[in-house]
């Protein structure tokens, strides 16, 4: 399945579909190790990682499906940055921890099979419950969230993220005091 960002209403293609539609086919992090964490998000796809030749020391995690979904793995620091009609330009800046991107990663890899690839690597890898859907985070080198959804993880998100359920999901929600710790 493609990718799509969590808390945006993206239109899931699903493999019987013909007809154009919205989707994401890529996005991009960054990593202290690019090549290990696109290999390990490649196999969470079920997928193949790549060189990325437009920044040496990336690498790109294809998923392998006729949307060309992929996550493209920078070295930590690196920022991008307008560079006019030749496209934007890669800077490399003092790496830095936390951030506030993530992104769900719908994959038919099952939970368990998740869970092993994660602790396969070294990274955090938690099971949550959203309230009226589930996600694995999977933490990319412990600092970068990806919300990894399983096939019975995805009809979840799905349900609620239909065009006539989100907004008043949305408006139903409710804030987490776990969620937001004090410090």
């Amino acid at each position: 399945m493609p990718i799509a960002l969590a808390g945006m209403s993206i239109a899931i293609l699903l493999k019987l579909r013909t007809r154009e539609e919205t989707v994401i086919h890529h996005l991009s992090i960054a990593a202290r190790d690019p090549k290990h964490a696109a290999e390990v998000l490649a196999e969470l796809m079920g997928g193949t990682a790549v060189p990325f030749p437009p920044n040496p020391g990336s690498f790109l995690a294809l998923q392998l499906d006729e949307h060309g979904s992929g996550v493209e793995v920078y070295p930590a620091g690196t920022e991008l940055q307008p560079g006019g009609t030749t496209g934007g330009h890669f800077l490399k800046k003092d790496a830095r921890a936390y951030g506030s991107t993530h992104f769900a990663l719908s994959v038919a890899t099952d939970a368990a099979t998740v869970q092993a690839i994660a602790q396969r690597a070294g990274w955090h890898c938690f099971d949550c419950n959203r309230g009226p859907f589930h996600v694995i985070e999977v933490w990319v080198e412990n600092e970068t969230m990806v919300e990894v959804l399983p096939p019975e993880y995805a009809r979840e998100y799905l349900a609620v993220t239909r065009p006539d359920k989100i907004k008043s999901a949305m408006a139903a929600a409710s804030t987490t005091a776990a969620r937001h710790p004090q410090g």
